[in-house]
């Protein structure tokens, strides 16, 4: 089956920004009371965003979640991301195929505030793939893993979610694309990453960005 349009996520998709963001978030959690080793700080947060934490922050910093906190966290993850930002591997041939299997049809659809992803696909040379076609979590009733942001990007592109591909990299984004009734296939460079991935729901998984395009044109 020839799929109507193709929806990827960003980080970790497209960009190589969860290693930025997330040793940001450790190092603040940790001037605020919460000691995290790299794993446990991916296995905690990855995939998520950090306002839909509160409650856990709270309890292991013993601190409000304020504005002011996120704030700075913003500033500084965007400050790492601009000095040390790269694509995934393979990545714009990715997308290029994408965007020939479906007709043009393709979306990003993030987890992320928009701010960050616009900057993100800007900086790697990717935001004229997406432009008019970038999905938010924060501007939606749910953020992933709810479906609310693949059943928006393939509402604007016209396409059934049924009929769509999401790739995607964690469990919580896997869950969000089986959730919008698409198929979903996993980007995993790490191959013991593998079986969650496919309990979530991917029926597909990938080690490299640029076996994408060979994938696609089996379909």
């Amino acid at each position: 089956m020839k799929f109507e349009a193709v929806l990827f996520d960003c980080d970790g998709v497209l960009v190589d920004s969860e290693p930025i963001t997330n040793g940001v978030l450790r190092d603040m959690l940790a001037e605020s009371g919460w000691a995290l080793t790299p794993a446990e700080c991916v296995r905690i947060f990855i995939g998520k965003a950090v306002r839909d934490e509160r409650a856990l922050i709270e309890a292991n910093t013993g601190q409000p979640l304020t504005e002011a906190w996120m704030a700075e966290f913003y500033a500084r993850r965007n400050r790492e991301l601009q000095a040390r930002l790269v694509a995934i591997a393979g990545a714009h041939e990715a997308v290029a195929a994408a965007h020939a299997h479906a007709g043009q049809r393709i979306a990003c659809a993030s987890g992320a505030d928009r701010f960050k992803v616009e900057m993100q696909l800007a900086q790697v040379g990717l935001m004229d793939w997406f432009a008019g076609r970038i999905f938010s979590g924060h501007e939606m009733p749910r953020s992933k893993p709810a479906p609310d942001v693949y059943l928006a990007a393939a509402a604007h592109l016209g396409a059934a979610g049924a009929r769509c591909l999401v790739i995607e990299d964690t469990v919580t984004g896997v869950t969000a694309g089986v959730a919008a009734g698409a198929t979903v296939w996993a980007y995993c460079p790490l191959p013991e990453q593998g079986a969650v991935l496919r309990h979530a729901g991917a029926s597909q998984l990938f080690e490299r960005m640029d076996d994408l395009p060979e994938l696609l044109a089996r379909v």
